[in-house]
């Protein structure tokens, strides 16, 4: 049954009608060259790096941002960016095989919740609009930065005038170091990206548009959590009816009823099963 599944995913991708969402397990064999590690990515991984590997109160080990806010309540908000600065700015990072499958799609259109630079390097031949969630800035209500790859550097783009619109898009939602340093991750910051995503001011107008009747594909990510629940609705708003698809291995109630709502058919696979890899082995 997933075969034909598959098949018309693929079909979807290769006419750019679907949409990957890409979350925490794309980035499950992705290692650091000198230092052995995995790359922080799902919820309990950030949460133990950005503690010095030690867990935090059940209270906060429950959601990333909870804890995140924590350490800036305590040691302000330029601990958690310098954190993760230094951890996704750090080029010791191995390449994703997912991240490698994705590419070689050439996909107009790509959303990613990871915080880390995989998808940009390997887009880095390939010119290209680069959208950044920023959160708690003064002087306008926008919550994204806009930047244009012509091949070879990133140049950021004073408003859309300045980009292709017809350009492959990568959207990073959450932020990413390169080409500045941009995040969003404490609570604080999610509160205010959410607010301005739902009141339309976290997406350019240019992406509003080309998104109407979209599909989307989402992988790599559990939705048991407020935050990418949120996140993932408003982002994928105006989509097509249904919606598309959640690769989710083991889908629970509440995961299921949420896709259910969102109009996404719950797929027990990984997106390592559709692009016909092995699976990761646990770092």
């Amino acid at each position: 049954m997933n075969e034909a599944v598959f098949e018309q995913i693929k079909a979807g991708l290769a006419a750019g009608e679907v949409v990957p969402f890409i979350g925490a397990e794309a980035l499950a064999d992705v290692t650091h060259a000198t230092k052995g590690i995995k790359i922080p990515a799902t919820s309990d991984e950030l949460i133990l790096s950005l503690n010095n590997g030690q867990p935090m109160a059940p209270r906060l080990m429950y959601e990333f941002p909870r804890a995140a806010m924590n350490v800036e309540l305590k040691r302000g908000r330029s601990a958690v960016n310098r954190w993760l600065e230094q951890t996704y700015g750090d080029n010791g990072w191995s390449e994703a095989a997912l991240h490698r499958w994705l590419a070689e799609q050439k996909l107009p259109y790509i959303v990613d919740i990871n915080r880390d630079t995989g998808l940009q390097k390997l887009y880095a031949g390939r010119p290209h609009t680069l959208i950044v969630g920023v959160a708690r800035i003064a002087g306008t209500a926008y919550r994204y930065k806009l930047y244009k790859y012509d091949g070879e550097k990133y140049s950021a783009a004073v408003d859309e005038s300045a980009i292709d619109p017809a350009a492959p898009i990568l959207f990073k939602p959450c932020g990413t170091p390169w080409p500045e340093g941009n995040w969003i991750a404490s609570d604080a910051d999610f509160v205010d990206y959410i607010t301005e995503l739902m009141g339309g001011f976290a997406i350019p107008g240019f992406l509003k548009t080309r998104r109407v009747g979209l599909k989307y594909l989402v992988a790599g990510m559990r939705l048991n959590r407020d935050t990418q629940r949120m996140l993932l609705s408003d982002i994928i708003f105006s989509a097509a009816q249904p919606s598309g698809w959640a690769l989710i291995p083991g889908a629970n109630d509440k995961e299921k009823r949420f896709c259910a709502r969102l109009g996404l058919t719950v797929i027990d696979a990984d997106l390592r099963d559709l692009a016909g890899l092995p699976l990761a082995q646990a770092a």
